[in-house]
């Protein structure tokens, strides 16, 4: 019998200025790539302030800092169940300073929100090369250029 792969994205504005975010279906798409085709669950993304993703950081991760994207999974593989948290005033700092587009940086801390959802790290040099290859190919495939990569 063939199953159908069923992902869910459930996206939250928890933030009043709506402009220049990406549409919830754009997330969607994002947060599918990341997925190999057995995997199926349901995930969260919550687009939060920069005084709530610094709470979550403090409260979580012990850095008083807003950051760009927080993950918080609950289960893996094949059944993926989790949170994510982007801020977008630190991705459009983020996006400025690095000269990428907005869009660009959305997918990819959506991708690398969705990897560290799968088990992926960057905590030693051998994770964050393979973590780093993955968002690399995944951006690539969707028109996206190489998010390590400056032209500087």
């Amino acid at each position: 019998m063939n199953r159908r792969r069923t992902f869910v994205l459930h996206v939250q504005y928890a933030i009043r200025d709506r402009t220049g975010l990406p549409a919830a279906a754009q997330f969607r798409r994002w947060a599918s790539a990341a997925l190999p085709k057995e995997v199926c669950g349901e995930v969260t993304l919550r687009l939060v302030s920069a005084e709530e993703i610094r709470m979550l950081n403090r409260d979580f991760r012990k850095k008083d800092t807003p950051t760009n994207v927080l993950s918080f999974s609950y289960e893996t593989h094949p059944q993926l169940l989790g949170d994510l948290a982007i801020c977008p005033k630190v991705v459009a700092r983020e996006a400025a300073e690095q000269k990428k587009t907005l869009a660009a940086h959305y997918a990819h801390l959506t991708l690398h929100g969705m990897l560290h959802l799968q088990g992926f790290d960057h905590e030693t040099p051998e994770e964050a090369e393979q973590m780093e290859a993955r968002e690399r190919t995944l951006l690539i495939d969707m028109g996206f250029p190489d998010p390590y990569f400056s032209p500087e």
